[in-house]
């Protein structure tokens, strides 16, 4: 989220705290937030529970955060980017082994931090966050549809597919892993996940030819 968009959608705050205590009540503020809204969802936890969890009167709440939304925006500041699919690498590395060890890395941060499950909630919720959350993917989408076009211009990449196609579909199955989960019941495999998503991108020379490089260098 860029600094423009951040004052757009958490605005100002109420007070910032500058002593070392203070801050620690603000900070217990976020973990509690943080922790009822996965727990409880968002539309079901409010400042009142918020202030409760961490052992601060409401007050205290409003003289940090205006509301609860501004309080989830907080937790969100510089995470959106985390919480949408990470870019595929398709120069000088095996690009499914590449790949799997983003999409592992990328889902094992987000079973840490948690909001991605309070997300799909608040989006229909909030459509100004929804506007920035949209942005933030067509930019992803346009990166990944780049960096495929230099590599049909190299002679990489199946030269009768349409490469935008090819970007969303990228974006799309890189996305549903945790409803793949929650449908399946199984864990996902990222490296199976990685070969579908190149196997979509190159010919099957090209890829055996591009991780055979990457194992040489």
């Amino acid at each position: 989220m860029s600094e423009h968009e951040d004052e757009q959608l958490v605005g100002e705050y109420p007070y910032l705290p500058k002593q070392k205590r203070a801050q620690l009540k603000r900070q217990a503020l976020l973990e509690s937030g943080r922790a009822l809204f996965i727990e409880k969802g968002y539309e079901q936890t409010n400042a009142k529970e918020i202030a409760l969890h961490a052992g601060v009167a409401i007050g205290t709440f409003y003289r940090y955060f205006t509301d609860k939304r501004q309080l989830m925006l907080s937790l969100l500041d510089d995470q959106l980017a985390k919480l949408l699919p990470p870019e595929p690498s398709w120069s000088n590395v095996n690009p499914e082994a590449f790949f799997a060890a983003l999409l592992e890395q990328h889902y094992n941060h987000l079973e840490v931090l948690g909001l991605h499950r309070v997300l799909p909630e608040l989006l229909l919720k909030d459509s100004q966050l929804a506007e920035v959350i949209s942005a933030a993917r067509k930019k992803i989408h346009a990166r990944i549809y780049s960096s495929l076009k230099k590599a049909k211009e190299k002679g990489k990449v199946w030269q009768d597919l349409d490469l935008e196609t090819v970007s969303w579909s990228i974006m799309v199955l890189s996305d549903q892993v945790p409803e793949k989960q929650k449908e399946s019941g199984n864990q996902t495999d990222y490296y199976e996940l990685a070969k579908v998503i190149c196997r979509l991108v190159f010919p099957p020379e090209v890829l055996e030819k591009l991780k055979k490089e990457s194992h040489e260098a």
